[in-house]
């Protein structure tokens, strides 16, 4: 199965596998650097976990999702726009936000895509703009039980991208997976100095 296929075919599994996770950990970080009217942006929004965190502190937000039924899934659990896309075609210059969530969102794009994609979703950031970005730590592309294929990162790597594309790290830390793997996510806060 594909990728993409997987979020498409199995987004009902995947919900009940990652909603009930608690995204204060690495969502609180970027919060606590935003003022109280931002605007955010969650791409790859899944089922709305992260979104409906931050509507309940305060936030108002917006959802861009690929797969039409975690779009859908979502829009029932948050009450606000999910923008179903492609996140590699989509023109995101459209939009002008405060801030980016990227949890777990770009580990399917291949390294010789991914600053372009990267590039492509941060045009939509305002001057001095926050992003989040969660990255599996690793060396290797591995794939899944699922079929899922992950392309893994190492601080140093991620660091080079980001300042290519005149980002700054902020604030960086490591934790396991919440879902009962091993794997290790990296979490960067990231300024727009551009």
């Amino acid at each position: 199965m594909k990728t993409s296929d997987f979020y498409q075919k199995k987004y009902k599994a995947y919900h009940e596998k990652t909603f009930s996770i608690d995204p204060s950990s690495f969502l609180e970080p970027l919060v606590k650097k935003l003022s109280a009217e931002a605007f955010i942006l969650d791409v790859g929004c899944g089922s709305g976990r992260d979104l409906l965190w931050i509507k309940k502190q305060g936030f108002e937000g917006i959802g861009f999702e690929r797969s039409p039924g975690l779009a859908q899934l979502a829009r029932e659990n948050v009450g606000c726009e999910v923008i179903d896309g492609d996140f590699e075609t989509y023109d995101f210059s459209l939009f002008l936000v405060d801030a980016i969530i990227l949890v777990g969102a770009l580990v399917h794009i291949p390294y010789e895509r991914f600053s372009k994609v990267f590039e492509n979703i941060t045009s939509s950031i305002s001057k001095h703009g926050i992003i989040l970005i969660t990255l599996k730590e690793g060396s290797e592309v591995r794939t899944d039980s699922d079929g899922r294929t992950f392309y893994l990162w190492q601080d140093e790597k991620a660091r080079r991208v980001f300042d290519t594309l005149g980002l700054t790290v902020c604030d960086v830390s490591k934790s396991v997976s919440k879902t009962g793997s091993n794997d290790v996510w990296m979490s960067y806060i990231l300024d727009k100095t551009g």
